[in-house]
């Protein structure tokens, strides 16, 4: 190595840990081993390399490689025992992936350096020095501090995740000194992670300062006398042999033998075939794709790699390497078992996640709850132990408590933290669980609710302490419905970094089938029946906030909250792999949560003399059908009263189609007053307008000025990720899903929802965004030629059907074509369409007869939906999502009918769903990187809403239909292309 020449040295058990917690839980298709570790290392490495050679990037490393910790025993361990001594076992799935990772190291055909009795980051200093004598430059590879010690003028370091450089300047804006003081400043503060005791009470901040008095740890210790501050004086005197023992422990070595030599590291070309092989055997086709276009080279010409597994309990635990795909010999399992390096929970005969899934199911079921043994954390000490124990397994249930369910005006009150001692094998271990109060008030003393209750930590040391919690990424969080706590946290200054969401794992899995509340969940998987809030907080009139609730009760409460979330993860978590769904749950439902939280958060504005005007016009017109109605019946009566009106119409008036509810009562449902009115009868149209005059005006121009917020000033709804079978969305309080906007009311109350000053609404809608599914599903060359030239669907359809030239069409014909064209996708019946289109229904029938003989594909889609409903008991989404209709095979006509409609329409409005998720995913980040402030506000169902700048208008609407109208990819490409039209206006309405 020369003057000249660049060193690139990547730390790779950093590597290693951080693609782990990165990259969500991933396993090979064919034998589900865990390989997220590797993917995440594969993708890391070839982006560096591909970084490193391009000359845009200005670094062009000569020299390259990576360096591992070869085991967790070295030299340090014999000047103190305890180095390291607090580590746990490496999580199960990753064991197996250690020495995946240096094969793929090999394949990359780069240096795999480790050196037994050393860690890797005495190798780097060693290469760093030699490197830097012979007048080269490096680059370290890593954010680890322990590494900053050798930063030098020819020494920095790269942070890779953050895209961030690290040299001199850098060191001393995080620390508050130089390089050269890094190992002095951490023998003081100590590092919990590795064990190393440092001085007590001594963190960075207070380190820095004593070593810009003093100079250096030496200096310090020989006139610690000096030192002002009683406490810190006797503290750095009693432990000054600690401090010298931490110095010698965090010291790197410069001088480790080395077996590769330094010219040895210099960077040879990329063997495309032999990295091929090895991503090939891994299953990563994705970035097989890309590394077989960069080394110009045909991927399916090569035969995978045979790369074996090594299911040992570190990377050099016992040899018990199995071919991939293949289970254990009997004379290894029996070698497994007597070493103990089984995988936990699975099969001897099949390791698999589907074995995991099952035996975790049946050892959680029934395990027994013991509230007794819940912790109540009232002093900062047993909190940062808590916390510790939550940092060293990496996983945690959380909870939070709070004063109320509104999410943007709940104050924390308290939170609970769950904890198996071994997160990845739970069997044998108990789970903990305490509850951190913050906040409970006595309830005592004035109108206020009294003063704080005893025994809690101050709320500025809790939130902190809080807020290292959850924005720590190494902490995997598990929530149930994590929507409310994130955005509760958000509004107190924190977001959640890593997290888990029980409830959405559980709806990706069995959406249709089973309830995903916790309590449900509770009981279906645990056989275990939580406690009621109302049995804790009361119910009705005598309900109390949550901050009122004594501790103890709380405590048995939220506690419980965190340890059921925890193991209903262990449960649920396995069976995405087994499944096949990790993809619906990580690319479908958990990016989601943020995206959520952050418009509910945003809020739109609402101008409550536009509702005001709105709720009078409805007044009166509901007024004026009354009378029209009275007149009609011949009598005056209750009219929202099903009972009376039932007895007025098929008892007075003796209308046909009656029919009586369990109750006794005639029905008087929609569908009811809907045939009759089909049939002409005047008084069944009138109580429909009626009715929704007046549930328009109850349900928006009367209610909606209720829910504009006390401080924003805006309108706040509530996302449901996990209410419908389809993956569509819901809203609450209010709903904003079912303003109709085929009616000139529903347009109006639209109008009310308006731009803030400055800015305006931009609403971005899907067109026909369901028929374009069902033409792609179906594979129907008609509608895909039709929508791939921009015709006209609806007159296409009535084109071919009852051959009417495009030109000059009647719009009785376009309509009749496009009520079949919608009423196919849901199913629609002749007598349906019939009511629909006020035909007989022998006329509706031939319609839908002529339908699918001139468009067989579609009967044929609807015909093997079913089939597949029957056999599996669920439809997929093209996005793999799951649409559960367990009665589908139910004896009762009605009920099987129904479930064959909702089947059949499942895969279409699920996948139009999948896609606009999809795109409010990708949204944020391209609206970021165009540099446009626009703000997402809404989502109903097709149509997204936003507020932007006036003057960002014109370059924001395209950046807004480019990502709708490309979000199905890259995973698929649609046969048909998808359509958006996008206005912008001062309101609603105008917008859409």
């Amino acid at each position: 190595m020369k003057n000249g020449d660049h060193l690139f040295l990547v730390d790779g058990s950093g590597f290693i840990f951080r693609a782990f917690h990165a990259i969500p839980p991933l396993n090979r298709k064919s034998d589900g081993l865990p390989v997220n570790a590797v993917s995440g290392f594969c993708n890391m490495l070839w982006k560096l390399l591909k970084d490193a050679r391009s000359t845009d990037v200005g670094v062009t490393p000569t020299h390259f490689a990576v360096i591992f910790d070869y085991s967790s025993k070295t030299f340090r361990n014999e000047l103190y025992d305890q180095y390291k001594a607090n580590r746990t076992a490496p999580p199960d799935d990753l064991i197996p992936q250690f020495g995946l990772i240096r094969h793929a190291t090999r394949a990359f055909n780069l240096p795999c350096i480790e050196k037994e009795g050393y860690e890797a980051d005495d190798l780097i200093a060693t290469y760093a020095r030699l490197a830097e004598e012979a007048g080269a430059d490096v680059t370290i590879i890593s954010s680890d501090k322990d590494l900053m010690q050798l930063v030098t003028s020819k020494v920095s370091m790269y942070d890779s995740m953050k895209d961030k450089q690290i040299a001199i300047p850098e060191v001393v804006e995080k620390w508050g000194v130089t390089p050269d003081k890094m190992i002095d400043l951490q023998a003081m503060t100590g590092d919990s992670t590795d064990n190393i005791p440092g001085i007590p009470g001594i963190g960075p901040k207070t380190a820095a300062q004593l070593l810009q008095e003093f100079g250096d740890l030496d200096t310090l210790l020989a006139r610690a006398d000096e030192i002002k501050q009683q406490k810190r004086r006797e503290n750095i005197i009693a432990n000054r042999e600690q401090a010298l023992l931490s110095r010698q422990l965090v010291t790197l070595k410069t001088d480790t033998p080395l077996d590769t030599p330094l010219d040895e590291l210099q960077l040879e070309p990329q063997d495309g075939p032999r990295l091929i092989a090895f991503l090939k055997a891994m299953e990563f086709n994705a970035l097989t794709r890309r590394v077989a276009e960069a080394c110009n080279c045909d991927a399916s010409a090569i035969e995978p790699a045979f790369v074996p597994v090594e299911w040992g309990t570190d990377a050099h635990g016992p040899d018990l390497d199995i071919v991939a795909g293949r289970p254990l010999t009997d004379d290894a399992l029996s070698a497994a078992q007597a070493a103990g390096t089984l995988l936990p929970d699975a099969s001897p005969d099949a390791p698999t996640p589907a074995a995991l899934a099952k035996a975790r199911a049946a050892f959680f079921s029934g395990r027994p709850f013991d509230r007794s043994a819940y912790v109540t954390i009232r002093d900062l000490a047993t909190l940062d132990l808590w916390l510790a124990a939550a940092r060293e397994t990496g996983l945690v249930g959380f909870a939070a408590a709070t004063t109320t369910a509104d999410a943007m005006q709940a104050e924390l009150c308290g939170f609970s933290l769950a904890i198996a001692d071994n997160a990845k094998d739970p069997a044998g271990a108990s789970i903990r669980a305490a509850y951190v109060p913050m906040q409970h008030r006595t309830g005592d003393g004035d109108l206020l609710g009294g003063g704080l209750a005893e025994g809690q930590i101050p709320i500025g040391e809790s939130l902190a302490r809080l807020r290292q919690l959850v924005e720590d990424p190494s902490i995997l969080k598990v929530a149930q419905n994590l929507k409310f706590d994130y955005l509760v946290l958000k509004r107190h200054g924190m977001a959640i970094q890593s997290f888990d969401d029980a409830m959405l794992i559980s709806y990706a899995l069995d959406a249709g089938a089973a309830a995903h509340g916790i309590d449900s969940l509770s009981e279906r998987w645990l056989a275990h029946k939580p406690i009621a809030l109302k049995d804790v907080a009361g119910s009705g009139k005598g309900a109390q906030s949550f901050d009122l609730v004594d501790i103890d009760r709380a405590t048995a409460f939220v506690a419980e909250d965190a340890d059921i979330t925890l193991r209903l993860w262990h449960v649920l978590k396995p069976r995405l792999a087994a499944e096949g769904l990790t993809t619906v749950y990580e690319r479908l439902e958990r990016p989601l949560v943020p995206v959520l939280a952050r418009m509910e958060e945003r809020g739109i504005t609402i101008d409550r003399q536009v509702l005001s005007r709105l709720s009078g016009e409805l007044g009166q017109g509901a007024a004026a059908l009354e009378d029209e109605i009275y007149q009609l019946a011949g009598e005056r009566f209750t009219i929202g009263s099903p009972k009376q009106l039932g007895d007025i119409l098929f008892g007075k008036m003796g209308l046909p189609g009656g029919a009586k509810t369990k109750t006794g009562q005639w029905s008087t449902s929609a569908q009811v007053l809907e045939d009759l009115a089909a049939e002409g009868v005047p008084l069944p149209r009138k109580i429909v307008d009626w009715r929704q005059l007046t549930k328009l005006k109850s349900t928006y121009t009367d209610a909606l000025p209720g829910y504009v917020h006390p401080q924003t000033r805006r309108v706040h709804t509530c996302y449901s990720l996990a209410s419908t079978t389809t993956g569509r969305l819901s809203s609450t309080e209010p709903n904003l899903q079912n303003i109709p906007i085929r009616t000139g009311e529903g347009r109006k109350i639209r109008a009310a929802f308006i731009a803030s000053p400055g800015h305006k609404l931009v609403s971005a809608d899907y067109s026909q965004i369901e028929l374009r599914v069902l033409a792609h599903v179906a594979d129907i060359p008609q509608l895909r030629q039709a929508f791939a030239e921009g015709i006209d669907i609806h007159a296409m359809t009535a084109s071919e059907m009852f051959g009417v030239p495009v030109e000059g069409m009647p719009a009785e014909v376009r309509r009749r074509a496009k009520a079949i064209n919608f009423g196919i996708i849901y199913g629609i019946s002749a007598f349906g369409l019939a009511n629909q289109l006020s035909i007989e229904r022998s006329e509706a029938g031939d319609y839908i007869k002529r339908y699918f003989e001139r468009f067989p594909g579609i009967r044929d889609y609807m015909e093997s939906t079913k089939a597949f409903a029957r056999e599996n008991g669920y439809v997929e989404t093209i996005f793999g999502r799951r649409a559960h209709y367990p009665e589908i095979r139910s004896s009762n006509p009605s009920v099987r009918a129904f479930n064959e409609r909702a089947a059949i329409n499942a895969p279409i409005q699920g996948s139009a769903a999948d896609i606009i998720r999809r795109a409010m995913i990708k949204m944020e980040p391209a609206l970021e990187a165009g540099k446009l402030s626009a703000r997402m506000l809404l989502q109903v169902h097709d149509e997204l809403v936003f507020e932007v700048e006036e003057t960002e208008v014109e370059r924001t609407l395209p950046v807004i239909v480019e990502v709708m109208e490309n979000a199905a990819m890259p995973a698929l490409a649609m046969k048909v292309p998808l359509k958006v039209d996008a206005r912008a206006a001062d309101n609603w309405d105008e917008a859409h």
